[in-house]
C-alpha cells in the first residue's frame, strides 16, 4: 500500500535520538529550547513554545488569549476536529465560516458577511482560527484587517504549513496573527513523532503559554507570591497541564529541521508532476493562490461528478483496492455527531459540504518516488474508467 503520507527518517535522525538516550536528559533538557530557537529563527518569529501535540498548542493558545465561557471561537468546517475542539476545552462556543471554493480555506468574504451579522446580534468571536489546509495559507492580510475592525484575536492553524510562505515570507512569523501553531505528527512535513509548537511575537502570550504547558508552575521568583523558601522552591500560580515535549522528540525535530526546505521543494516537484499527469482527467486539481507557496502537506483532487458515471465513494474504494492509500481531509466538523447535537445541520456550510462530496487526498510525501507516483496515476485512471 502506498500511504497518503509518511515520515522520512534518516540515519542522522536516528543518531540524534540515540545521543539523547545516552545523555543525562530525556526530558526538560537543552534540546527542546534548541528546537524552539531553530524553528523561530527559520520562520522569523520572536518566541516558540514546543509542546506534545498541535492540539495542545491550540488549547494553550486559546487560554493565553483569554478565551472562556460565553466567548465564541470561529474556524473553518474543513479541518481536523482539534481546530474547533480547542474552543470547547475553554468553555467557549464554536461556530464555522464556510470555505473558499478554490483554496478550500476559510473564505474572507464569508467571514466579513458573518462578522457584520454577528455585530448586530452581539455574537462576535473572540478568536478566529484560520486553517491553512494542505499547507496553502489563508488570505491572512484580509482576515487581519477584519480583526482590526471587529476586535478578534487570530490563531493560525498552520499544522499543514511549516516551510510554506505567504507574501514571500515564511508561515509562522505571526505578521498577521497573534499565535501560529505547527504540527509535527509523522505524516506532516517534518516530524517529532508526536509534537506541536506555538509561535508568537508577543512576550506576554509566550510567557503565559510557557506556564500553561507545565502545570502552571514557575521557578521565577519575580512571579511568586513571596520570596522563595530556598533553591528547591517552586509555586503553582495557575492551573496548567503536562503538555511538554520530550528531549527525544526535540532532537528528532532539530535533525529534521535541517531538511525542511528540501522536503517542501520535493513536494512541489511531485505536485507539478501530478498536475501534468492528471491534467486530462475529469478532476479539479489543487489551485495555488499567487500570494502563496504551499507547504504541500496534501495534494487534494476533486472528482467532477457531472462528467462521471461512477460515484466518489466507488473511486475512493477502487484506489484503496489497488493499493493506493488515499484519504479524505476532512469530514466537515459541523457534520460530526458531537457538533450536530449542538444544533449544526447539513446545509449550514454548502461549500464545505460540496468539497466533502468530491475530495480525495492522493499520496504526497517527500520520499515518494516517480515510480510510486506513476502507480497512483495509473490506479486513478483505472478507477475513473471502470
Amino acid at each position: 500500500m502506498i500511504p497518503y503520507g509518511r515520515q522520512d527518517i534518516t540515519q542522522a535522525d536516528i543518531d540524534a535520538v540515540l545521543a539523547i538516550l545516552q545523555s543525562d536528559f530525556l526530558t526538560q533538557g537543552p534540546m527542546v529550547p534548541r528546537f524552539e530557537e531553530g524553528v523561530a529563527l527559520h520562520v522569523g518569529a520572536q518566541h516558540a513554545l514546543a509542546v506534545n501535540s498541535a492540539t495542545s498548542a491550540l488549547h494553550i493558545a486559546c487560554l493565553a488569549l483569554g478565551l472562556g465561557s460565553g466567548d465564541y471561537l470561529w474556524t473553518s468546517p474543513v479541518t481536523f476536529v482539534a481546530s474547533a475542539n480547542c474552543g470547547l476545552y475553554c468553555g467557549a462556543r464554536v461556530d464555522f465560516v464556510d470555505i473558499d471554493p478554490r483554496t478550500y480555506n476559510l473564505c474572507p468574504d464569508a467571514l466579513a458577511r458573518k462578522l457584520e451579522q454577528a455585530e448586530q446580534n452581539g455574537t462576535l468571536p473572540k478568536v478566529v482560527v484560520p486553517v491553512h489546509l494542505s499547507g496553502q495559507p489563508c488570505d491572512m492580510q484580509a482576515i487581519h484587517e477584519l480583526s482590526k475592525r471587529y476586535g478578534f484575536s487570530i490563531i493560525e492553524d498552520a499544522s499543514h504549513a511549516i516551510g510554506g510562505m505567504y507574501q514571500k515570507q515564511f508561515i509562522g512569523n505571526c505578521r498577521y496573527s497573534d499565535i501560529t501553531v505547527f504540527s509535527f505528527h509523522p505524516v506532516k512535513i517534518i516530524t517529532t513523532a508526536e509534537g506541536g509548537m506555538a509561535l508568537t511575537n508577543n512576550t506576554q502570550l509566550a510567557e503565559r503559554m510557557a506556564l500553561l504547558r507545565s502545570h502552571g508552575i514557575t521557578r521565577e521568583e519575580s512571579k511568586m507570591t513571596h520570596e522563595a523558601d530556598g533553591p528547591w522552591y517552586y509555586q503553582q500560580i495557575d492551573l496548567g497541564f503536562n503538555y511538554r515535549m520530550t528531549e527525544l522528540q526535540a532532537a528528532l525535530g532539530v535533525s529534521q529541521l535541517v531538511r525542511l526546505d528540501e522536503y517542501v521543494a520535493r513536494r512541489h516537484e511531485l505536485a507539478r508532476r501530478y498536475d501534468h499527469l492528471l491534467s486530462d482527467l475529469p478532476l479539479l486539481l489543487p489551485w495555488q493562490h499567487p500570494d502563496s507557496y504551499s507547504g504541500l502537506h496534501l495534494y487534494v483532487i476533486r472528482v467532477q461528478q457531472d462528467k462521471l458515471n461512477i460515484s466518489h465513494r466507488q473511486i475512493f474504494e477502487s484506489l484503496r483496492e489497488q493499493g493506493v492509500g488515499v484519504n479524505l481531509h476532512y469530514i466537515p466538523v459541523h457534520m460530526q455527531p458531537y457538533y450536530q447535537r449542538m444544533g449544526f445541520v447539513a446545509g449550514d456550510f454548502p461549500e464545505a459540504e460540496s468539497y466533502y462530496r468530491e475530495a480525495i487526498s492522493l499520496p504526497m510525501f517527500q520520499a515518494m518516488t516517480e515510480m510510486q507516483q506513476d502507480i497512483v496515476v495509473s490506479a486513478l485512471q483505472k478507477a475513473l474508467s471502470p
